[in-house]
């Protein structure tokens, strides 16, 4: 569903992040996938993780696993909670109106992350962002590695809106959100879809 402001018309803000590109993960399914060994191509990195975010402590961050296999193996690796990652989201410079979130396994164990089922929100607003862009598989995202979602807050058709300085953030509508600060923000929300999780900043983006 899209998101509704409940306020009146917020300040128009200056370019957010889009989102799209090949799937990274699929079903939420519990263990329904398995790791994969090729890792996926390197993409772009996303500026400086935000308050209460956890990464490498040298700058350079690990690139996700690739999707698993659907072959009905899990390796024993436990689907990945809200809680066993840390978010940053910053605002694109292109496309306008998106936001890259970065998510990383701040746990010291690896995880099968659910691909399809991020929920977005934004307080003060009604509903949860829509889904844009290809599915994936559910993927192995081990420690210290990072995934990729793009987010729309608004389109460049649609007048007015809401301001937002933060978002909320949970891997799936069964669990409590994480609140995250945007970065390089506020924006202005009139609208919002959010991609699938990818390996790359890059294929984030591009939806």
């Amino acid at each position: 569903m899209a998101l509704t402001a409940c306020n009146g018309d917020g300040e128009k803000d200056s370019a957010a992040p889009s989102a799209s590109s090949s799937p990274s993960g699929a079903g939420a399914g519990k263990g329904s996938a398995a790791p994969s060994t090729s890792a996926p191509s390197d993409g772009g990195k996303a500026d400086g993780d935000s308050a209460g975010s956890s990464g490498g402590s040298d700058g350079s961050t690990p690139q996700a696993s690739a999707p698993a296999a659907d072959d009905g193996q899990d390796g024993g690796v436990g689907m990945c909670e809200t809680t066993d990652l840390s978010y940053n989201v910053t605002v694109a410079s292109k496309p306008v109106n998106h936001a890259l979130l970065k998510a990383t396994n701040k746990s010291s164990d690896s995880c099968l992350l659910p691909a399809n089922e991020l929920v977005i929100t934004i307080p003060g607003l009604d509903g949860a962002a829509e889904h844009a862009g290809p599915e994936g598989k559910d993927w192995i995202l081990k420690s210290g590695e990072s995934a990729y979602a793009g987010i729309l807050f608004a389109r460049a058709d649609t007048e007015g809106g809401k301001t937002a300085d933060k978002v909320e953030i949970a891997l799936t509508p069964a669990e409590s959100p994480a609140t995250v600060p945007i970065n390089d923000g506020p924006v202005t929300v009139n609208d919002g879809q959010v991609t699938s999780f990818f390996g790359t900043a890059e294929d984030a983006l591009t939806y």
